[in-house]
């Protein structure tokens, strides 16, 4: 997963869940021709609306002013985890069992690195990913990137 600081994840969860939101995840890119971005994914049993993020927002920009746990420039963008949720840690996988995802691996697994299947359950630090029918045990520490795929 898109690597943050625990101090930094720390700082934002508290921040976030203080305003009675949940945080999805945290997510610290480097862009090439421009600044770091800082995504923070928010939700709530409500849904999320553009006036919560812009809360949240002005918020976090506070704490992140007076803490300064990000040394080079960035810029914020909250916003929902949107129908193609991204997927972070043990809990979302375990979740969201018996929906698609389409996850991508930091390295070849199999000779792949993409794939797409239905989760079905977490066992240790592995994430199980039926493929049609075949079984694929994922390491959790191996994969880049986990959205759900939409389903209509």
């Amino acid at each position: 997963m898109h690597s943050t600081s625990d101090n930094l994840t720390q700082l934002v969860k508290q921040t976030v869940e203080s305003m009675g939101y949940e945080l999805v995840g945290v997510e610290l890119l480097s862009r090439q021709k421009s600044s770091t971005l800082l995504r923070i994914y928010i939700d709530s049993a409500k849904g999320i609306r553009l006036d919560d993020c812009t809360a949240v927002s002005h918020q976090v920009s506070g704490v992140l002013d007076v803490e300064d746990p990000i040394e080079e420039n960035y810029d914020l963008d909250v916003s929902s985890p949107g129908l193609d949720r991204p997927l972070f840690d043990k809990e979302h996988f375990d979740r969201f069992k018996g929906k698609r995802a389409r996850i991508k691996m930091r390295m070849k697994l199999n000779g792949r690195r993409r794939y797409e299947g239905v989760l079905t359950g977490v066992e240790g630090d592995n994430i199980i990913l039926d493929l049609k029918g075949e079984r694929l045990d994922l390491p959790l520490d191996q994969i880049d990137t986990a959205r759900l795929i939409p389903e209509f």
